[in-house]
């Protein structure tokens, strides 16, 4: 981590248990990030991200890098809200990395995070180090976004495999269905 300066990062973390907001903000300010908005609710971020859009002065921040929130909590949780930050009209960025938080770490719960276009998932019980892994992940591993008609997000694919034949994903005058989109 010391060869990154993150002092000039805002994260937000969303998430309705006190405890691990606090936990997660210490762990974020000791890894050298220099700003972290917390919130125990989605809908009170929704609002802070949409302040940003507009005003970002009045908001206190300019920009906002990454979210972190958990994935269970009421009334809005992790999913509806990376469903309205991915395709909400009044969202404040479409492609922001968003690493969600989870006690769920089956394959069917990654899965569906995965496939409304999370960027990355940690597992509770988590470690300082793994906190930092995943940071690294997300500020290291920008992966390109995909659009289609059932799915907004990062490139799922983290695998760069040796393929013989005829590239089908390139898009083409034939894949009007799909846009590969940079940021």
């Amino acid at each position: 981590m010391s060869d990154f300066d993150l002092s000039g990062f805002t994260i937000i973390v969303v998430d309705d248990n006190s405890y691990m907001v606090s936990l997660i903000k210490s762990t974020l300010l000791g890894l050298g990030v220099g700003t972290v908005k917390t919130f125990g609710e989605a809908k009170d971020a929704i609002e802070f991200l949409k302040l940003v859009k507009e005003n970002p002065v009045k908001a206190g921040a300019m920009q906002v890098d990454f979210i972190v929130s958990n994935w269970q909590m009421a009334p809005i949780d992790g999913l509806m809200f990376l469903r309205w930050v991915r395709t909400h009209k009044e969202s404040f960025n479409r492609f922001i990395p968003f690493l969600m938080v989870t006690g769920f770490g089956d394959k069917e719960k990654v899965e569906e995070a995965r496939d409304l276009g999370v960027s990355e998932v940690m597992a509770k019980p988590f470690s300082v180090n793994s906190v930092a892994e995943k940071v690294m992940q997300i500020i290291t591993s920008q992966r390109q976004f995909v659009q289609n008609q059932t799915y907004f997000g990062p490139d799922r694919r983290r695998k760069n495999l040796p393929f013989k034949g005829e590239e089908k994903r390139l898009l083409n005058e034939k894949s009007p269905e799909v846009k590969i989109i940079y940021e």
